[in-house]
């Protein structure tokens, strides 16, 4: 019988994980994390745990803090095991597993006030955030900061009770600074371009919505630090925990598996402080611009690229995908001639041998990340890692014809069935809406750039136009597989 993960159990789970050099006891609270999902687990948690096994900077351990009713599963599953997380890393020769304690305690969600006496704090100097692409308000078309939302509004008019993490952080800092303590400094670790920039956008503009004082305060006087990070994470499931179980002996309620490989890299700018994470490989920059841009458009692109061209040969596994030959050639085809070449240099970085890293990466069998996962959420991350290098190269007048195949495969995956007719499950915040444009632009392609909110400038640009017409056309006469090799032969 695999032992259950806790804190009583750890000697015994020692023979066959490596588990912390360290008790719970030892930790005190220095963050605040929103957002305690598998990436955070894997990443941001993982770094601290390093760091505390080191026996540096155990002032600095995190507290969760749920906001979304979903967050209350999470929360209640890590409870149970004393808020450890076995995190397990493969390679396609080897696995290993550690149990990582960086987190000693988890706010529940809608327990608004003991979350704002935490944000309030001083002993917090750092609130971080893992909340997805999806989670900024975001207007897709502009990528700017949508003060009309919903949440937004509500959160403008009620912000001492607050539903949202920035009315919750807005909330927090209005505390301290009424209290006469310093601001805490705001972290994005999501997979954004300019996270910093976007985080304070959104910050600052519900503050504008409660006072253009307030917003004036928190220009002035919080610190929103630019991140790059990167680390595979799949999502969890029955298989991931049962190969714990029969692999490494461990129960554990919702394991974190994930990829050798970690990135993090960040802006050097936390006026509250910070822990000493450059000794645990973290890279503190002046500018975390290039690195996040390469790694935005080669990695994230890639991962849009193969995602949906598998889903519609119904592929289930990345490494699968990768075990296509049409996908991978398209991927190595589209990345060399349209994407590398957008990508600005990168300090000590070749952009070529970046991208046959994230080639083996991809192609790791062991990770198990699945192409739904890759395939959810389109139409926040078509306008992040997608779009952007499409208007870039029409801007310079250059050809487009792979990007505008990568966004005519997704309009041909949100038709909603695959290319043997295989029903495709909703996957979208938006699919009713995206599945309806889908339809109607088999027949005439233009109806899926109507999304202006989505294809912003490129919607009414006619290259681009011309090039995703002709891709998708050529989709619904010829299929996939077909599509893909004229594409390959230079003859698309």
């Amino acid at each position: 019988m695999p032992t259950t993960l806790n804190a009583a159990a750890l000697a015994e789970i020692s023979a066959r994980a490596a588990v912390p050099a360290y008790a719970a006891s030892d930790l005190t609270a220095g963050i605040v994390h929103f957002g305690v999902g598998n990436f955070h687990r894997a990443h941001q948690a993982v770094y601290l745990d390093d760091l505390f096994n080191a026996g540096l900077d155990r002032d600095w351990a995190i507290v969760g803090a749920g906001v979304r009713d979903a967050d209350e599963a999470m929360r209640q599953k890590l409870k149970a095991q004393d808020w450890l997380t076995t995190v397990v890393e493969q390679e396609a020769d080897h696995s290993s597993a550690r149990v990582t304690n960086a987190m000693i305690d988890y706010l529940q969600p809608g327990q608004t006030e003991a979350i704002l006496l935490k944000l309030a704090d001083p002993a917090i100097r750092i609130v971080s955030l893992t909340i997805t692409e999806g989670g900024y308000f975001i207007d897709p078309a502009s990528q700017k900061f949508d003060p009309s939302h919903p949440d937004i509004a509500y959160d403008a008019r009620n912000i001492a009770a607050p539903k949202t993490a920035f009315g919750l952080i807005l909330a927090g800092l209005m505390r301290r600074r009424d209290a006469g303590v310093a601001a805490f400094t705001v972290m994005s670790c999501d997979n954004i371009p300019g996270n910093g920039h976007v985080t304070q956008n959104a910050v600052v503009g519900l503050a504008e919505l409660v006072s253009a004082e307030l917003a004036g305060w928190v220009r002035s006087n919080v610190a929103f630090p630019n991140s790059m990070v990167d680390r595979i994470t799949p999502a969890t499931s029955d298989r991931e925990k049962q190969m714990l179980a029969d692999d490494f002996g461990i129960a554990d309620n919702w394991p974190v598996f994930c990829e050798t490989f970690k990135q993090w890299v960040v802006e050097d700018h936390f006026p509250a402080g910070r822990p000493k994470l450059e000794q645990v490989g973290v890279q503190f920059v002046p500018d975390v611009a290039p690195y996040e841009l390469m790694k935005i458009r080669i990695l994230n692109g890639g991962h849009a690229t193969i995602a949906y061209p598998a889903a519609l040969l119904d592929i289930h596994f990345v490494h699968e995908a990768m075990e296509e030959p049409l996908v991978r050639k398209f991927l190595e085809k589209l990345e060399r001639e349209e994407i590398i070449p957008s990508v600005p240099p990168v300090p000590d970085t070749d952009l070529g041998e970046y991208y046959k890293l994230i080639e083996s990466r991809f192609a790791n069998p062991k990770i198990g990340d699945t192409i739904t996962r890759l395939c959810l959420d389109g139409s926040n991350r078509q306008p992040k890692f997608i779009l952007p290098t499409a208007l870039d190269r029409i801007n310079a007048g250059q050809n487009v014809i792979g990007l505008a195949l990568v966004s005519a495969l997704w309009c041909r995956y949100c038709y909603g069935e695959t290319d043997s007719g295989k029903p495709i499950a909703p996957n979208d915040p938006i699919w009713d809406r995206l599945t309806t444009q889908a339809k109607r632009a088999k027949e005439a392609p233009s109806a899926w750039l109507e999304m202006s909110d989505i294809f912003g400038e490129l919607a009414t640009n006619a290259a681009y136009f011309a090039a995703f017409n002709h891709t998708l056309k050529t989709l619904w006469v010829q299929g996939t597989r077909a599509t893909l090799t004229r594409y390959i032969e230079g003859s698309l």
